[in-house]
């Protein structure tokens, strides 16, 4: 029998009992009963799209020329306007050596403007989360428009 107070042995000692705790550190697995549900939905809307796209096509005309012109007279290429101007040359064996424009090459460049309509399909996604247990759930708007639910609790899932 364990007592608290000091007692007396039989050969007159007195004996004072000694006490101990432990502690034993343990975890364990609770079901809180709360739990989260997410719901997700993917949405198209059609988006129009109109543009003026610019289309470019290149002119090439032939111009007889036919003119005899000395070596240092030799022409080069040149920008008239839209229009770059290629000489050709050809040498022509004569009793001295000319150069002769053979033909120039006029290239025009020409933009043409042309509408450009489209219907595409856009995406986007709008989530709600659900907890369970909760009475104190609020509706918060989510940046890109949709909604979902935001709830407020001390406990942690």
């Amino acid at each position: 029998m364990a007592t608290d107070s000091p007692s007396t042995a039989d050969d007159g000692d007195t004996v004072m009992p000694v006490m101990r705790e432990d502690v034993q550190v343990g975890t364990r697995q609770v079901d809180t009963g709360r739990g989260v549900r997410i719901h997700k939905t993917v949405s198209e809307q059609p988006h129009h799209i109109d543009q003026t796209l610019l289309r470019e096509a290149v002119n090439v005309r032939r111009i007889p020329v036919d003119k005899i012109v000395s070596l240092t007279e030799a022409p080069v290429a040149r920008q008239e306007g839209d229009t770059l101007i290629v000489p050709i040359l050809e040498e022509i064996l004569v009793v001295e050596k000319r150069l002769r424009i053979k033909e120039e090459i006029h290239i025009t460049r020409t933009a043409q403007q042309e509408p450009y309509a489209e219907t595409v399909m856009l995406r986007s996604e709008h989530v709600s989360v659900e907890r369970f247990d909760d009475s104190s759930a609020t509706e918060v708007t989510s940046p890109n428009g949709g909604n979902h639910h935001e709830a407020h609790t001390r406990s942690r899932i």
